[in-house]
């Protein structure tokens, strides 16, 4: 989540908030790539989460990258809550309890991704380390309570912090506890958007299956591979989930702002204020009637806001964001774009990853989702394993790659970058059971091993 957006003009009709997407739409030429993770911050010394406050904190951290980057700090009711880069784009945020976030630059080729993340990596350690802070890259926090995480000061967390449980059993775990990868790729029109949506939606489950890094809750093994994945189903329904509606007929712009017109809001910010609308709906905002807002105009800001706080498996904004996998370590996060650039940025891939999927029911997607998380590989959809499937997205994408040419200086192309999640399928196991092999048997039944052997 990077800044807040800040346009206050006010918002005349319905045909604007289509406008805003439409605008989205670049020729493929123009298409880049945007790659976000969150990795959670530990004290390398006992292994416990990280205030935000003291000579030792996320804040003192922040204010040490803002020295080395030159970066613009983002502030909040005189906290510094992240950092932008004015001229390239990327963002360092912080999610609420005190995840660390690098939004990336959006690029045009996964070795800038690789590139991107390994400078990061470079500068987060040489401010980090000398305060004691490691980075973990699991999908969830192995070993810490929910009472023990801290809270970051930013407004719109302690609105959603009030919110979450009266919608769901996990949405404070979503907040708190959990770290994912995400890969943000653009669209050339809307029928585009459209086949690119429906086919990232339906094979979100893969994706799932091949990030699968979360098996443990507060120091034991949980029941799931990706617990992450779990906690989504059981956050907030009303924003979530594998909208299964984008498969019908008529699906466009207009149909997402119809969905996110409906989609309850959590907050409006004016000025340095964030003012909760916990519950409400955009379209209520848009007819002035909010009682906590009287006479407030609903504005672009407002829209780009609300846009940010709907979370399905794959979210729409002016580029098609995927949200289905769990965080993992560094070495295989350029794996996450590089599998969606493979399948959707290639028209033959496209095309095929779309006959893969096309005949499949909604109820088949949504059970395939609800297996995901605890069977993995295992889940099944039709008469088939999401071994076989996820085997052929794999095929397909590394042929995507291929064709897009794209040459490092050693005259490699972009599809080395799926190399981590190719050994995740020869051994025919996702990372969580891994993981879970090594709690069972050389970790001794303790988590501890995982902030050396999991650590960025």
């Amino acid at each position: 989540m990077a800044r807040d957006q800040i346009d206050m003009r006010p918002l005349e009709s319905r045909d604007e908030l289509v406008a805003w997407f439409e605008a989205g739409i670049k020729p493929p030429s123009e298409f880049r790539i945007g790659t976000e993770h969150e990795k959670t911050p530990f004290t390398l010394e006992g292994h416990q989460p990280v205030p935000y406050e003291g000579a030792r904190g996320i804040g003192a951290l922040l204010e040490g990258m803002q020295l080395l980057l030159g970066w613009e700090p983002i502030m909040e009711g005189g906290n510094i809550i992240g950092l932008y880069d004015i001229t390239g784009g990327g963002a360092i945020s912080l999610e609420p309890g005190g995840q660390f976030e690098l939004s990336g630059a959006p690029v045009e080729t996964i070795h800038q991704t690789q590139s991107e993340l390994m400078a990061h990596l470079a500068q987060v350690r040489e401010i980090a380390t000398p305060l004691g802070i490691g980075f973990l890259g699991l999908g969830m926090t192995p070993s810490w309570s929910r009472s023990q995480m801290p809270v970051m000061p930013k407004g719109r967390y302690k609105i959603m912090t009030n919110y979450m449980p009266k919608v769901g059993k996990y949405g404070l775990d979503m907040m708190y506890r959990t770290c994912t990868v995400q890969t943000n790729l653009d669209f050339s029109s809307e029928a585009d958007m459209v086949k690119k949506l429906r086919v990232s939606v339906a094979l979100q489950p893969i994706a799932t299956a091949l990030f699968a890094n979360s098996p443990f809750t507060e120091g034991k093994p949980n029941g799931f591979l990706s617990f992450r994945s779990e906690i989504w189903r059981d956050t907030d329904n009303a924003r979530a989930g594998m909208i299964p509606w984008v498969f019908e007929d008529g699906m466009g712009f207009e149909r997402w702002v119809d969905y996110a017109l409906d989609v309850p809001m959590y907050f409006v910010k004016r000025g340095d204020q964030y003012i909760d609308v916990s519950g409400m709906s955009f379209r209520s905002l848009m007819a002035g009637r909010l009682d906590n807002l009287a006479g407030e105009r609903a504005t672009i800001s407002d829209w780009a806001n609300h846009l940010s706080t709907i979370f399905p498996e794959v979210r729409l904004k002016r580029y098609l964001e995927m949200r289905g996998a769990d965080g993992v370590p560094w070495g295989r996060l350029p794996a996450l774009p590089a599998f969606w650039v493979g399948l959707l940025y290639d028209d033959q891939s496209l095309n095929a990853a779309w006959d893969l999927v096309s005949h499949w029911t909604a109820q088949e997607r949504q059970a395939l989702r609800d297996d995901v998380p605890r069977f993995g590989f295992k889940a099944r959809i039709r008469d088939r394993y999401l071994f076989e499937i996820a085997r052929e997205c794999l095929t397909l994408s590394h042929a995507g790659l291929r064709r897009r040419g794209h040459i490092d200086q050693l005259g490699r192309d972009e599809s080395r970058y799926l190399e981590p999640l190719e050994h995740i399928l020869e051994a025919g196991r996702t990372p969580a059971e891994e993981m879970l092999d090594k709690f069972n048997g050389p970790w001794g039944g303790s988590v501890e091993p995982v902030y050396q052997e999991y650590a960025f």
